[in-house]
């Protein structure tokens, strides 16, 4: 299991997606993403319109992570927990609501994040760029015991859920 298939630095394809919430930073980041030279997929919203629903965009999106159409994804919704939901809904995608440093490196290091989500209302436009700045620059460590919590996290993806009731 492997993290971003590029080198450091290097250009890479990244998808973007946000509702109505997200909309504003969505378009920030993907300028920033564009002039840092990367080829950004925008999965949506392509206007802010308040009755639009996250997992139109944030779905799609997550599916172009899982299928390998886009290296990393970057969902946004207002608080970034509705867009954290609806991806992690997709088999393969690995997403954690992003708000600080640490988790924005960690998550990749060691879970091998793949989809971060952003909160569109709760995160600055300095702050969401150095967020997914630090995301696109970790990698995977592959070490033994990551790929054996990795290994059973695929194992629940593949278990139908049973009622309890």
């Amino acid at each position: 299991m492997s993290g971003i298939k590029v080198a450091p630095g290097a250009a890479a394809r990244i998808g973007v997606a946000a509702d109505h919430g997200g909309y504003d930073l969505k378009e920030y980041l993907a300028g920033k993403l564009r002039a840092a030279g990367h080829e950004v997929i925008d999965f949506g919203d392509g206007q802010p319109k308040a009755e639009d629903d996250y997992p139109d965009f944030i779905v799609p999106l997550a599916r172009a992570v899982a299928g390998g159409r886009v290296i990393r994804g970057v969902g946004i919704c207002g608080s970034g927990v509705g867009a954290t939901v609806a991806a992690n809904k997709v088999a393969g995608v690995r997403a954690c609501l992003i708000h600080e440093c640490f988790s924005a490196h960690q998550g990749v290091e060691d879970d091998n994040l793949n989809m971060m989500c952003l909160g569109g209302l709760v995160v600055g436009q300095a702050l969401a760029w150095e967020l997914v700045t630090i995301f696109l620059n970790a990698r995977f460590s592959g070490a033994e015991r990551h790929c054996r919590r990795l290994a059973k996290v695929r194992e629940l993806e593949k278990t139908p859920m049973i009622p309890t009731t």
